[in-house]
């Protein structure tokens, strides 16, 4: 990928080229990850995918021989199977996601995960017994029950549901062009 440049610079506070992340999409328009810049722009040059949605400040990256949009969101040309995953895995992101970074007993900003039965208590590592929590309240909580504090949950915690959760949890920063393709995937 050398002496690929791009035309302008990334001022419109889009993430730096680097962390630059791209949607990548089956021939159905299923979502299925999302990919550095440089990996989507590899696989839109060898003729692998297709650019669905451009950059929104219109960037383009110039070669000697070529020019291409900086993708946003790409489709493969070729179908790929994927397996079948019942479960999302428990991740602090994903599960900071879920709570879209709130606290689950007081309604701040969360920095921490914690667990609503504590596992000194016999509290599973699992979505159902996870939050997400801001240090003050999982300071407070310690190692004690909900009932014991006299506290309640805002929301009950489930494990979240779907293919888009697995992409989502891994990328903080996505970019609202995806969200038309993160619904359920086409038939």
């Amino acid at each position: 990928m050398a002496g690929i440049v791009a035309d302008k610079a990334t001022a419109s506070g889009a993430p730096a080229w680097g962390r630059r992340r791209v949607l990548l999409l089956n021939t159905t328009f299923e979502p299925l990850t999302a990919l550095p810049l440089r990996r989507a722009i590899v696989l839109v040059v060898c003729g692998k995918a297709e650019v669905v949605h451009g950059d929104p400040a219109g960037l383009v990256l110039h070669s000697a021989t070529d020019s291409i949009l900086v993708p946003s969101v790409i489709r493969l040309s070729t179908y790929v199977r994927v397996p079948y995953r019942a479960r999302v895995p428990l991740t602090r992101a994903g599960l900071m996601h879920r709570d879209r970074y709130r606290c689950a007993y007081c309604g701040g900003r969360a920095e921490t995960i914690d667990h609503v039965v504590p596992r000194s208590r016999g509290g599973a590592h699992s979505w159902e017994n996870c939050v997400a929590s801001c240090a003050r309240c999982n300071h407070r909580k310690a190692d004690k029950l909900l009932a014991e504090l006299g506290w309640r949950l805002r929301v009950l915690p489930t494990a979240p549901r779907g293919p888009h959760w697995r992409l989502l949890a891994g990328v903080p920063d996505a970019d609202p062009l995806w969200l038309p393709y993160l619904g359920e995937p086409a038939a």
